[in-house]
């Protein structure tokens, strides 16, 4: 059959550059297993390996220096299917070194081609991961501070359950990558060879030399039996098979007609223990019954002993795109910490916002209406003073009504603590 390189682009790197004869081989791989371009994908990063996707007629991505092999695994497990092969440097397997390790450990069904140069080719001949201590680069002595990582090695003991190391002018090259493509697991193959642009052109490095170099590393020919197991793909859809069917989400039906049908913007902004998560929740179910679109965007404490301060709300008859709080509709002030943390914003808001003020949270000066309310005199508990603030919305009737409120409740909440916030509304209400 015909071979799957782009007529429209053919391979153009630097003369004597090794990676164009692993190009031809990886082709010849693809006619020798009677691969189509529709069951192949090529995933590259940055670099001269990362001019692959373009010589390929097939399915192809391009991607950020390292990361090849995230971009890949997201592309198995969807179309498991297809023939899913990543190319990367030296340089990329330095930068992407974290994902290398996570293939390694999953075993998915990839197969990764390092071509492996010595330095950064494209960059101007820096040194990378492999790069000899010996070797004159362009990055003066900094490869004399560093021991180069034998790949090989580190995918082996990670994991990988095929692993083989060659030259890229070994005359076997198409055999070798089959054996990768065929290889049901993750599948690495280390092909070292020149960079006739940069690394030759300040170190004597010949085809010959690359060859009595790999004889002085272990060999490197294949399937690993210690790492021999079950492919993570298939091995998932098995265990993914066995579990109950999952129940579909719960939906929520219109039953109440808003009193408000425009986009509105609230802001809840207290502290720890205010429950300032759960009224955002509740304000958001109640638009759900209300036929309204929501969103639901959260500040999260950074520390396990603080609790989060701002909660943010939209509820909108359209479609919602930035869910960002401009000039929010309404805040709602509970606690000092949220109110400081949003403290420029407040100073900028115009008569339309309405301010819910807790009797004894500071205010910058603005524009807005301010309605105070003496939470902590009607004997209301701080932790429940995000609820009765919904409660004072609703009952200005204002994004929603009492029973809208009540109905999100329920949803929510159970026992005693539906039975309390029933109370609380009916008393502020």
């Amino acid at each position: 059959m015909s071979g799957l390189l782009n007529k429209d682009r053919p391979p153009v790197f630097c003369p004597g550059c090794t990676h164009e004869r692993i190009v031809y081989a990886l082709d010849q791989c693809f006619q020798n297993m009677g691969l189509q371009g529709h069951q192949v994908v090529m995933v590259s990063d940055i670099g001269c390996s990362g001019l692959f996707d373009t010589f390929f007629d097939t399915h192809a991505f391009h991607g950020l220096h390292g990361r090849a092999l995230t971009y890949a695994t997201g592309l198995k497990l969807a179309r498991p299917e297809l023939k899913v092969v990543a190319t990367m440097g030296d340089g990329g397997i330095g930068i992407g070194g974290a994902h290398i390790l996570s293939c390694c450990r999953r075993n998915l069904d990839l197969t990764l081609l390092i071509l492996n140069n010595f330095n950064f080719g494209m960059t101007g001949g820096q040194f990378s991961a492999t790069t000899p201590p010996e070797a004159r680069v362009a990055s003066g002595f900094l490869n004399r501070l560093e021991k180069p990582i034998d790949i090989c090695q580190v995918v082996r003991a990670a994991g990988a359950s095929y692993v083989a190391r060659c030259s890229g002018f070994n005359k076997d090259l198409p055999t070798l990558i089959e054996g990768a493509l065929r290889h049901e697991g993750f599948a690495v193959i280390d092909i070292w060879g020149l960079c006739s642009g940069r690394y030759t052109r300040k170190n004597k490095l010949t085809p010959r030399a690359i060859e009595e170099r790999l004889a002085r590393f272990p060999p490197m020919e294949g399937p690993v039996r210690e790492n021999a197991r079950k492919e993570y793909g298939l091995h998932y859809r098995e265990l993914a098979a066995a579990l109950k069917p999952v129940s579909p989400p719960a939906s929520i039906g219109k039953i109440f007609e808003p009193p408000e049908k425009v986009r509105n913007e609230v802001m809840i902004l207290g502290e720890a223990g205010q429950r300032i998560i759960t009224a955002g929740e509740i304000l958001s179910l109640a638009g759900l019954t209300a036929g309204l679109k929501v969103t639901q965007k959260n500040e999260y404490d950074i520390t396990v002993l603080r609790g989060p301060s701002i909660s943010e709300v939209i509820l909108s008859p359209e479609e919602i795109g930035f869910t960002g709080l401009e000039k929010p509709n309404v805040i709602m002030a509970l606690g000092q910490e949220g109110v400081d943390r949003r403290r420029d914003l407040l100073g900028k808001l115009d008569p339309k916002t309405l301010i819910i003020q807790v009797r004894g949270v500071d205010l910058p000066p603005s524009a807005a209406e301010v309605r105070p309310v003496d939470l902590r005199g009607l004997k209301i508990k701080k932790e429940d003073w995000s609820l009765a603030a919904l409660a004072v919305l609703a009952g200005m009737n204002r994004i929603l009504n009492p029973e809208m409120l009540k109905d999100a409740a329920a949803m929510r909440l159970t026992g005693e603590a539906l039975d309390s916030i029933r109370k609380l509304i009916d008393e502020i209400v």
